[in-house]
């Protein structure tokens, strides 16, 4: 969907619509960090430093890009072409994918037992399933008086009941939901505040401080409570810790995307245009990720010392700003966006949408040649 016009924004003109610069440079931004942030996973074990910046970064790269998916989600409702969309340009990339990875793990990782199966998401494709369920929910939302304490409720329920299982990654749907519904009953002007530079002045300190306090918890924090896919009992803690971590986290995540929102420019990039393909670079890059895990690529005893580390870092940000491209995006578009015409009934209302516009377009023709009769006569 298009971003709402900010007057504070400049615009850029794509697929015909109008896009707020902010928006694509956030995403482009996120998405930069999360190929990162994986490409940190296999080294990190070894560098306290990285380990610190891995769990800074966990903290908030996730809810950054589920906030601005609900702050885009505001006008979805039952619409028959909303529908569609999201049939299109969410469940059928996450069956795609879902389907894809455990076969390229088949065949690279040469594990002939690895199963397919769409109701367990497998890796990057998580994000898919939560957002499909998300928006499909989103009237629910917006129906409901206290939308966000109730969404927060639910996470908290969710992290002490480990009964709930792996089926469609339902501890994650729910733990990040808080994201989503908080991105939904945002304003524009909201994003506005966060911009301001006051805000960009303070947010060096506080990151500053984050990575302080998590260089000082890598030893005593597991960090599998960044990634809410598990309740307190499978995480060997107490059950009360499950909705105390929900709440420390939602608010320490919240306050470190404030930080990187601030940060986030406002005006057009060089990469902005690339905020257009982040679900390219998401889904993509996991394969080359995986590929090296499988394959040994990041065993080499150099990639583990600090200038291996930044190598690796600066590789990562660089092949997922490739993969955001326009080129790649028309290779993929078969699965990423795929039209479908054939898979759904014409809509009666687009249909006479349709038929209105050709009967106004026959009026304007026939008037222009009227016109033109007119002058020749003259």
């Amino acid at each position: 969907m298009p971003s709402p016009r900010s007057p504070q924004s400049p615009q850029n003109k794509q697929n015909g619509k109008q896009r707020d610069a902010f928006f694509d440079n956030a995403k482009y931004l996120a998405i930069v960090l999360v190929a990162m942030g994986h490409a940190w996973e296999p080294l990190k074990d070894d560098s306290r430093i990285l380990e610190a910046a891995y769990q800074v970064v966990y903290a908030f790269h996730m809810p950054a890009f589920i906030i601005i998916s609900g702050f885009f989600s505001r006008s979805f409702d039952m619409r028959p072409d909303r529908l569609k969309r999201l049939i299109t340009g969410v469940a059928v990339p996450y069956i795609v994918f879902e389907t894809a990875y455990p076969l390229f793990k088949r065949v690279i990782d040469n594990d002939p037992h690895q199963e397919v199966s769409l109701l367990d998401p497998w890796y990057l494709t998580w994000f898919l399933c939560a957002l499909f369920i998300w928006r499909l929910t989103t009237p629910v939302w917006k129906l409901v008086r206290h939308p966000l304490p109730l969404a927060l409720g639910l996470a908290m329920l969710a992290s002490v009941t480990p009964e709930i299982g792996d089926d469609l990654d339902l501890q994650r749907v729910l733990q990040f939901l808080p994201f989503f519904v908080l991105g939904l009953v945002m304003k524009p002007e909201h994003f506005q505040m966060v911009r301001r530079r006051s805000v960009r002045i303070l947010s060096v300190p506080v990151f500053a401080v984050a990575f302080a306090f998590s260089w000082w918890a890598v030893p005593r924090m597991n960090t599998a409570w960044f990634y809410h896919r598990d309740s307190a009992q499978e995480l060997g803690a107490p059950w009360w810790t499950g909705p105390v971590m929900v709440l420390a986290l939602f608010g320490c995540s919240l306050l470190l995307t404030a930080c990187f929102f601030a940060w986030v420019p406002r005006r057009h990039m060089w990469f902005t245009a690339l905020g257009a393909g982040t679900l390219y670079g998401y889904l993509l890059h996991g394969f080359l990720v995986k590929a090296g895990d499988y394959q040994g690529w990041f065993e080499p005893t150099w990639l583990h010392r600090p200038l291996g580390e930044i190598f690796v870092t600066v590789l990562a940000a660089a092949v997922v700003t490739l993969l955001c491209t326009k080129p790649v995006q028309r290779v993929f578009r078969f699965a990423m966006e795929p039209k479908m015409e054939w898979a759904f009934k014409r809509d009666a209302a687009e249909l006479a949408r349709e038929r209105e516009k050709r009967e106004q377009g026959d009026k304007r023709e026939k008037r222009e040649s009227s016109t033109a009769r007119e002058k020749v006569d003259a």
